[in-house]
C-alpha cells in the first residue's frame, strides 16, 4: 500500500503535467492559475487510495483522478462567482483576478477537459466510469441549484440542507471512492460500501466547512471567516439557530438576514454571538462526528485486510480534525 505522501506526489506530478500552455491565454491562464495555487488534492487521492486497497496498479487510475481533479476546481470557479467569494486558498478567485466571463468560460473548459481525460480510462472501465462521472456531476448541479434556492428561503429544514450538501458535496467524495474501487477491480458490494463511505465523510466534510467559516482562523482557512453570514447561506449553524431560538430572537435573525444594507463584521459578531447562545458550535461538531464514525462503520465493510485500510483511515482522521 502506497502512503498518502506518495499519492500526493503522484497527484502533484500528474496535474504539473497537464498543459495548459495554449491559446487564447485568456481561457487557459486561468485553469493554469486554479491548478497551481494547491488545495488539499482530496477527491484525486481518494481516487488512487481506493483503487489501492485492491491493486498494487494505480496507474489505470489516474487519469480519472485527474479528472475528479479538473471537474471539482471547475466547480470552484462558478460556485466562486455564485457565492461573490473574493478569496480561495488565501488567493484572488478567478472572477476577481480576471472577471466573470473569463471565469465562466475557463471554467466551461475545464469541464471538457475533465471529460477528456476521464475518456483516457482503459477500455474495459470506460462505460462504468463514465456512467458514474456524468451521474455525479449532474447531481453536483442539481446541489448547487438548492443552494441557490436556499438564500431566498427562511424556512429550510435540517433534511433539506442534508440533501442540498449530499448532492453538492459528498456525492463527489464518494464517487472519487467508488471510481478507484471501480478501477481496483472492487466486488458490487464493496463498491456500495466505498460509496457510503463518502458520502458520510463528505457530510461530516461539508458540516466541518460550515463551521470553519464561523469559527475558523482565516490565515488556515484561506478564505474570509463569516462569508457565510454575510451572504446569508442556508448553512447548518444558522438553520439550527432558526430551529432553536425562541421567538424573540428568531425575529433578531430573521431581520438580520432582511437587511441589505449592514456592516460585515457587525453582522457576522451578531449572528456568532447567537450561535455562541444557542451552543451551536458544539451541536455542529457533534453532528460532524456523528456522520464521521457512520462513514467509518462502511470502511470497516470493505473486504479486503485491515492493513491495508490503515492509511486511508488516516488521511480521513486528519479530515475531520481539519482546521483548513
Amino acid at each position: 500500500m502506497k502512503n498518502f505522501e506518495d499519492i500526493q506526489e503522484i497527484i502533484k506530478n500528474s496535474i504539473n503535467n497537464l498543459d495548459f500552455n495554449l491559446e487564447p491565454r485568456l481561457l487557459y491562464e486561468p485553469i493554469e492559475y486554479i491548478l497551481s495555487i494547491g488545495g488539499k488534492r482530496l477527491r484525486p487521492s481518494l481516487v488512487l487510495m481506493a483503487c489501492n486497497l485492491f491493486t498494487k496498479n494505480i496507474e489505470n487510475a489516474i487519469y480519472p483522478a485527474m479528472a475528479t481533479e479538473v471537474f471539482h476546481n471547475f466547480t470552484l470557479l462558478h460556485d466562486d462567482i455564485m457565492d461573490k467569494s473574493d478569496m480561495r486558498r488565501n488567493k484572488m478567485t478567478v472572477h476577481k483576478k480576471w472577471n466573470e466571463n473569463i471565469a465562466i468560460l475557463s471554467g466551461d473548459a475545464m469541464f471538457i477537459t475533465s471529460m477528456q481525460l476521464a475518456l483516457k480510462t482503459e477500455e474495459k472501465y470506460l462505460k462504468s466510469v463514465l456512467d458514474i462521472f456524468t451521474k455525479t456531476a449532474l447531481e453536483v448541479c442539481e446541489g448547487q441549484q438548492y443552494d441557490m434556492d436556499f438564500e431566498t428561503k427562511n424556512d429550510v429544514s435540517e433534511k433539506e440542507y442534508l440533501k442540498m450538501i449530499i448532492l453538492k458535496t459528498a456525492v463527489l467524495i464518494a464517487f472519487s471512492l467508488k471510481l478507484g474501487g471501480i478501477i481496483g477491480g472492487a466486488s458490487k458490494k464493496d463498491l456500495e460500501n466505498l460509496y457510503n463511505l463518502g458520502i458520510n465523510i463528505g457530510i461530516s466534510f461539508q458540516l466541518q466547512d460550515d463551521f470553519l467559516d464561523v469559527y475558523g482562523d482565516v490565515k488556515v482557512f484561506g478564505k474570509k471567516i463569516g462569508n457565510d453570514i454575510v451572504s446569508n447561506k442556508k448553512t447548518y449553524l444558522l438553520i439550527k439557530s432558526l430551529e432553536l431560538a425562541d421567538y424573540n430572537k428568531k425575529i433578531e435573525i430573521i431581520k438580520l438576514l432582511s437587511e441589505e444594507n449592514f456592516d460585515n463584521n457587525e453582522k457576522i459578531e451578531k449572528i456568532t454571538n447567537i450561535y455562541n447562545s444557542l451552543e451551536i458550535k458544539e451541536l455542529t461538531q457533534k453532528k460532524i462526528k456523528y456522520y464521521f464514525k457512520n462513514g467509518i462503520s462502511f470502511l470497516k465493510n470493505i473486504n479486503v485486510s485491515e492493513n491495508k485500510k490503515t492509511e486511508l483511515m488516516k488521511i480521513l482522521k486528519k479530515l475531520i480534525n481539519r482546521n483548513y
